[in-house]
């Protein structure tokens, strides 16, 4: 029987996987890089994939191994990637058709956990708007700065500007400069615009719009913006004092800064280890605690259906409800004051577990691949691809192509993985005409 809901998945997927191939195609021309002929086919993937995951892992420099046009193909694979593929295809479907088909619109729904079908058009356009508008915004802060106090042309201005407002909201992690943001991380009026950007893709298109609606009635919103909303602050400040606690005297890091540009650092850090892929620092420097913190914070990600990676705060969440349930004798998993529903519980489940077995194949397969690398930087450059963050302890670029593929596998799974095994799962419920015995079996 044909499955509308399947369909619309595999719709998902296939655009995604034409948009990599049409941008690998792009940044293999000459006319895309400084190196003559252009670049090989695996780094051209590479490039084409860490954009459209908007993960921001390099295995070449943007600002000085490709061209405008080369770099304006990166930015153009970002923003569609950010704006995400079922909202794309939607679009596609409007420009084309002139309306929205039955099966792309509830695509749409799910993904934006919107059970109004006939308000897609409307939603679409909404999201639209604030991407234009938040890039635009930060995009003038920034060329302000770069214009006016560090005396960059009007031309370079704009397009740094606008490249890293981009890549900020889109949570992609992709700079122009070869140590990303290092030059500029004790300067509020760059890093400050930029972790604003991060912040507000990371929480999540629904959120956003609810709170946009209903911003003086936090009592009507859903779990999901409530989760998100305080859950957000309690992991940038915790992974602030985290990274200022260890890295505080480390010559290498912090060190060398005074006490506000110490904290400064570390915050900008904290906001973009979640979702961006942004460095203030010499990521290479860090202590291996720090690395493993930082492990933590990019799996877990920002709100859902925006341009954050990582697993997610609310399915994080929904694990610690459900564990919290049956450490207190509970028999409902509560959280924000609503209950959970059940379905939900193997929803989450099912993504961390899918989770954690990409993660200990990849990197499993690398440290074979790469052994002199040792198991902290691997987990780090792995998390990394996987939760499409960005952030590299300097080793990505000098992996052989196996390593390298493996990266791709994982930036393209995490990207689309939690979202098309969600949404699979919530789609593919049914009525069971039996149900087998029940039977408890031990645990522990």
């Amino acid at each position: 029987m044909h499955n509308p809901h399947r369909s619309a998945i595999d719709r998902v997927v296939v655009t995604y996987l034409a948009a990599l191939v049409i941008g690998t195609g792009l940044l293999m021309t000459p006319a895309a890089t400084t190196a003559p002929g252009g670049i090989s086919l695996l780094s051209s993937l590479f490039t084409s994939t860490s954009a459209i995951s908007v993960t921001g892992l390099e295995v070449l420099s943007t600002g000085s191994d490709f061209t405008f046009f080369g770099q304006a193909v990166i930015l153009g694979l970002i923003q569609a990637g950010g704006l995400g593929v079922l909202l794309l295809t939607t679009l596609l479907a409007m420009l084309v058709a002139g309306k929205v088909g039955l099966r792309l619109r509830e695509s749409v729904a799910a993904e934006a956990k919107s059970s109004h079908i006939g308000g897609i058009r409307p939603m679409v356009l909404r999201i639209i708007g604030l991407t234009v508008i938040t890039e635009l915004a930060i995009a003038s802060a920034l060329f302000l700065r770069f214009w006016l106090h560090y005396d960059e042309s009007t031309g370079r201005a704009l397009w740094d500007a606008v490249f890293h407002a981009v890549s900020a909201f889109n949570n992609a992690g992709f700079g122009l400069e070869s140590d990303s943001l290092t030059a500029y991380a004790t300067d509020p009026f760059i890093c400050s615009p930029i972790a604003a950007a991060i912040i507000l893709g990371g929480l999540g298109y629904p959120v956003l719009i609810e709170l946009f609606r209903h911003y003086r009635r936090p009592l009507s919103w859903s779990m999901t913006t409530r989760a998100v909303i305080v859950v957000t602050p309690v992991l940038l400040l915790g992974g602030t004092a985290f990274i200022a606690a260890i890295e505080w005297n480390n010559p290498g890091t912090l060190g060398h800064l005074d006490w506000w540009g110490k904290l400064q650092t570390a915050a900008f850090q904290s906001t973009t280890t979640r979702t961006a892929g942004f460095s203030s620092v010499d990521i290479s420097q860090l202590h291996s605690a720090t690395w493993f913190g930082m492990d933590i914070l990019m799996f877990v990600g920002g709100g859902p259906a925006g341009t954050a990676g990582g697993v997610k705060i609310t399915t994080v969440m929904v694990l610690l409800a459900v564990a919290w349930a049956e450490v207190t004798g509970g028999t409902r998993a509560n959280l924000f004051g609503a209950r959970v529903a059940e379905a939900a519980h193997r929803q989450a489940t099912t993504v961390i577990i899918l989770a954690l077995s990409l993660l200990v194949l990849s990197t499993t397969v690398i440290m074979l691949d790469t052994p002199e690398h040792g198991l902290g930087r691997i987990l780090f450059e792995v998390v990394s691809a996987f939760a499409n963050v960005g952030l590299t302890t300097g080793i990505t670029s000098g992996l052989p192509g196996l390593s390298q593929a493996v990266l791709i596998v994982a930036m393209i799974l995490g990207r689309l993985g939690p979202v098309t095994v969600a949404s699979a799962l919530a789609l593919r419920a049914r009525t069971l005409r039996f149900e087998l015995p029940v039977e408890r079996p031990l645990i522990g």
